[in-house]
Formats: C-alpha cells, sequence, structure tokens
C-alpha cells in the first residue's frame, strides 16, 4: 500500500501546458481548454487527412486530454510515433504521458528509445526514472535523477523524485534528508508535495507529531487527521515493510 502512495507522489515533470511540435520541429504549448465534440470532431478529421502530420495530431491529443480521453489520447501519441520513429521529441513526449497516465511499464522502452535517440529533455530523464522507480528499479532510477542533478543541482522535481526512489527502497532516513534539502530551496515553494513528500517520511519513521505539523500548512485539518491514522495503523502492524512489499507485488 505503502509502495503505491508513494509511486504517486513521484513528479514526472510534466508541464501544465499542453505541447505541440512546431514546423521546424520543436516544442512549443497549446492550450487544453475544453472544446465542443463538434471542434474535436474537426480536429480528428483534420488530423486523419494526414496522420503523419505531428501538429494536427498533438493538436488532436491535445483536445482529447481536456476531454479527459486519455486513452484515445494515447492512442494519438502511439501512431504519431510509429510513424514517425526518428523524432526523439516526440518519442520523450508520448513516454511521459505514458507514466502520467499511470503506464510506467509501457513507457520505459518508450523513453530509452527516446534518449538513445539524443533527447536531452530532463523531463524526459525524470518521467524514465520515476517509471523505473515505479517498477522497483531503484539503481537505474537514481541514475537518471542523477544525471539532471549534475546539471541543475536545484532542480526541486528531480529531488523530489531522487528522495521517493529512496522512500520505495525503504531508507526512509536518506529519503527524509533529500527531501528537506529540496524543501529548503526557494522554489519548493511552488511544489506544496514536497512538503506533504516530507510529513509522509517523517510519519513513517513515528514522528506523527512533526510530521501534522508539517501536513496542516497545507492540507485542511481533517485529512491531515485521516493520513496520520493511516500512518499509525500502517506502522503498528508487526513487518510493516516486508508486508508492504508482498502486497504492492502481487
Amino acid at each position: 500500500m505503502f509502495l503505491a502512495l508513494a509511486a504517486a507522489a513521484l513528479l514526472a515533470g510534466c508541464s501544465k501546458t499542453a505541447p505541440q511540435l512546431s514546423s521546424d520541429g520543436s516544442l512549443t504549448t497549446a492550450s487544453t481548454a475544453p472544446m465542443s465534440l463538434e471542434g474535436l470532431a474537426g480536429l480528428n478529421a483534420e488530423w486523419r487527412a494526414n496522420p503523419k502530420d505531428i501538429n494536427k495530431g498533438l493538436a488532436y491529443a491535445n483536445g482529447l486530454e481536456a476531454a479527459g480521453k486519455t486513452d484515445e489520447q494515447l492512442a494519438v501519441y502511439r501512431k504519431l510515433v510509429e510513424l514517425n520513429p526518428d523524432n526523439s521529441r516526440l518519442a520523450g513526449l508520448y513516454g511521459r504521458k505514458l507514466v502520467a497516465g499511470g503506464h510506467p511499464a509501457e513507457a520505459i522502452p518508450v523513453l530509452e528509445a527516446a534518449q538513445k535517440k539524443g533527447e536531452t529533455d530532463w523531463r524526459v530523464a525524470s518521467a524514465l526514472g520515476s517509471a523505473y522507480d515505479q517498477q522497483g528499479l531503484y539503481q537505474k532510477a537514481r541514475a537518471q535523477y542523477q544525471t539532471v542533478l549534475a546539471a541543475d543541482p536545484q532542480n526541486v522535481t528531480v529531488l523530489n523524485n531522487l528522495s521517493m526512489s529512496y522512500a520505495l527502497e525503504g531508507n526512509l532516513k536518506q529519503a527524509e534528508l533529500e527531501l528537506r534539502k529540496a524543501d529548503a530551496l526557494p522554489a519548493a515553494s511552488k511544489e506544496p508535495r514536497i512538503r506533504q513528500n516530507l510529513a509522509l517520511v517523517v510519519g513513517l519513521q513515528g514522528r506523527f507529531d512533526e510530521a501534522t505539523a508539517l501536513a496542516k500548512q497545507d492540507l485542511p485539518p481533517e485529512q491531515v487527521e485521516e493520513n496520520m491514522a493511516y500512518l499509525r495503523k500502517m506502522l503498528s502492524q508487526p513487518n510493516t515493510w516486508q508486508q508492504i512489499s508482498q502486497s504492492d507485488q502481487g
């Protein structure tokens, strides 16, 4: 149960605006504001007329995302990648969407292929690390994070993921150490999940008063109480980590 909770706390590094490729192959952003069914059908028709057209395909995928049609969105990305096999940025984007959509096993070969083709976007490395972590490949995950941090030591998204990688493996002390480093950075003020992850890791070490104080900075009291009750119940069970691992692997 905790492994699923910690995996959900990983940040894939996905942008909040929808990506699209310009005519020169570079990524730009587009709105994901909800549109009418008629508008969505129009985007579909435009893309179907030329399925290899990346910009039209991504415009349709953005519309599907706004409509909450995740499976259909991923199908569009998949087709675009199939028809544009040499486009590393497109592959990296598809892999990130797979991770965000809860498909880490499927995302791994896509993201690995993007990197082999020369994609160096830190968000691809972050997403690949997240996918590795969710498959229990902790050393491979941390290698991805450390590559990003070597160039950008204050990347709070990747510091968060590094921390949760240690937590997923059961090394709570190292997880706390890394989360405190991240939480001390100015950019952490825009990522309240980092403080919530710190509260989670502190609580899992039995320091409930400290964890409660951390959690209350961002969450309503009733949710904090519920979270702490869950942690207390989990830690009251014998061989907690062993049982957690077994339940998440089954």
